[in-house]
């Protein structure tokens, strides 16, 4: 990091103005390590624009990004702080310069949403007096026992956000937290963005050409980062055995700056017959036109997520969505209603529920579509997910 990145330890980083009046707008402050993409990232500057929009002032902090553009031209401010970094040197002159921050800016609140930025956050409030929220966006792993305590910061707010019931009830099983610190607020889809009316054919024509999709060849489509506990091998193997008796792409959609893993997964669908039926075909900077092209979205994670956000937006387009039956997507799936479940892990399971979602008769998919869509629309809007954040916010403000 360079100096002109960080606050000074004696007089403060001279960008940073004091609030002078006391009678500004609340300021609340979210840290983060840094603002390159995710759903955590996404969550930040949507809540972000949700503070402005009820007359407070919205500042985060992170390392910087991609994203800080985007921050910025909502009217919210940005202060560049090393917060990706885990060094616990680095974590405690975080805290320090946080303090600063939030003292020079009267910040009223400060809401942190990964590990090592709330350490630097609690030490930061605790010294200052300031509330204090965090987001549980996952069920952290617990092993080794360093882990756990490394996690426990999480569990240290006045108020715990977590993205589903599943997480809160991971929180409240390993970290023996008060129910009553415990809010549960999904994770939110921004339902201008994923509307099936709002994408053009030439939008979806574009998409196609880029990727080269022969028309009239069915679609599965399995968006997400590239990883391995993405189920992507799992998946492969599910569609070998479905190629036996019927033509269709798979298409995996998102940054896979995993090569090996590419690799070996381009290896895997050769060796199992899906040699030209199988593509990465990496980062989208188009998702719901990229929806509109599958005529199955995927969710096949080997390990429960906490939400599993392109749930929700594939729905929001009313695509048929196959799921494995575990964590934040039982919340979002009514099976055979809303989407189809398989049993995590299981090839045949997921056959069977890839099966049924490419036989859908027109009218059958119709219907599902329109379950879909409505049961993203009652429970999983950005603006919910905005409004019972401002409530939390609230809710500490005024006590």
């Amino acid at each position: 990091m360079t100096d002109e990145l960080e606050l000074a330890e004696a007089g403060g980083d001279p960008s940073i103005e004091p609030a002078s009046d006391k009678h500004l707008p609340p300021v609340v402050l979210q840290v983060l390590p840094a603002l390159v993409t995710g759903g955590v990232e996404r969550g930040t500057v949507d809540m972000a624009q949700a503070v402005l929009e009820e007359g407070a002032i919205a500042l985060v902090a992170s390392a910087g990004g991609p994203m800080v553009y985007e921050l910025q031209r909502s009217g919210a401010e940005h202060v560049v702080l090393p917060l990706d970094s885990k060094n616990p040197w680095r974590i405690l002159s975080n805290a320090r310069r946080l303090e600063e921050l939030i003292r020079l800016r009267n910040v009223a609140l400060v809401h942190a949403r990964s590990r090592a930025p709330a350490w630097s956050a609690w030490l930061a409030t605790r010294r200052t007096g300031r509330p204090f929220v965090t987001t549980f966006h996952a069920p952290y792993g617990l092993k080794p026992p360093i882990k756990r305590l490394y996690n426990q910061v999480m569990a240290r707010g006045d108020r715990i956000i977590c993205i589903s019931h599943f997480v809160a009830e991971h929180v409240q099983r390993h970290y023996r937290v008060d129910p009553g610190r415990l809010r549960v607020v999904p994770r939110g889809v921004d339902l201008e963005r994923f509307d099936p009316s709002r994408v053009s054919a030439e939008r979806v024509i574009r998409l196609a050409q880029r990727w080269r999709l022969p028309d009239g060849v069915p679609v599965i489509m399995l968006p997400g980062r590239l990883t391995r506990w993405k189920g992507a091998a799992l998946l492969i193997e599910a569609c070998a055995r479905l190629a036996r008796d019927r033509e269709f792409l798979l298409l995996a959609v998102g940054s896979d700056r995993n090569r090996n893993l590419r690799q070996e997964l381009e290896a895997q669908a050769s060796k199992l017959g899906l040699g030209g039926r199988f593509a990465a075909v990496g980062d989208c900077d188009d998702m719901p036109a990229a929806f509109m092209l599958a005529d199955v979205v995927v969710s096949a994670s080997l390990e429960p997520e906490g939400f599993g956000r392109v749930i929700g937006e594939a729905q929001a387009m009313g695509r048929p969505v196959v799921a494995a039956a575990h964590g934040g997507a039982l919340e979002q799936i009514d099976d055979a209603e809303t989407g189809f479940l398989f049993n995590p892990g299981d090839v045949e399971s997921l056959v069977v529920s890839l099966r049924h979602a490419l036989d859908l008769p027109s009218e059958e998919r119709a219907a599902l579509a329109e379950r879909a869509v409505e049961h993203v629309r009652a429970n999983f809007s950005k603006a919910l997910m905005c409004r019972r954040t401002l409530e939390v916010y609230d809710e500490l403000l005024r006590a």
